[in-house]
């Protein structure tokens, strides 16, 4: 998708957790173990987003980790589900993300990659502490998530 701003774009990135493990890829452009996610569209929330980006790249149905104490809503309004935690980083030397973090479940571990040439893994925390060429927070999300996603 093309960035909705040339200097900084909204993304969703969801940990999908599956009886103890978390499903992560090798990116195909970053050459690192994430979790599954992209840009947020103008025509959606967060949490749209999240739902879609999993269900494009890999097929799978998802239900959002909800923690919410409060879920109503309105004739104006719908309360999203919050992220588990947020950043901000460089993309490159003139773009940045800001990134909502969501953990997710789903009923089944078939994944359908979108590009078949993709590289995705379901990982128990010991094997997300053998692998290679993956970022600290990428660490850290994957392993709570399975701690905290029953």
């Amino acid at each position: 998708m093309p960035h909705i701003h040339e200097k900084i774009d909204f993304t969703a990135e969801v940990f999908v957790v599956h009886k103890n493990k978390v499903l992560l890829r090798k990116h195909d452009k970053y050459f690192s173990w994430l979790s599954v996610g992209g840009h947020i569209e103008l025509d959606e929330d967060p949490n749209q987003a999240a739902i879609r980006e999993v269900k494009e790249e890999v097929g799978l149905d998802i239900e959002l980790v909800d923690k919410r104490q409060f879920k109503e809503g309105d004739d104006q309004s719908r309360q999203l589900i919050p992220p588990i935690g947020l950043s901000r980083h460089r993309v490159s030397d003139t773009h940045e993300h800001v990134t909502f973090v969501y953990f997710a479940t789903t009923s089944t571990d078939n994944v359908i990659p979108e590009k078949p040439e993709d590289v995705w893994k379901w990982c128990t925390k010991e094997d997300v502490d053998q692998l290679e060429d993956i970022p600290l927070d990428a660490i850290y999300w994957a392993k709570r998530a399975i701690d905290e996603v029953k």
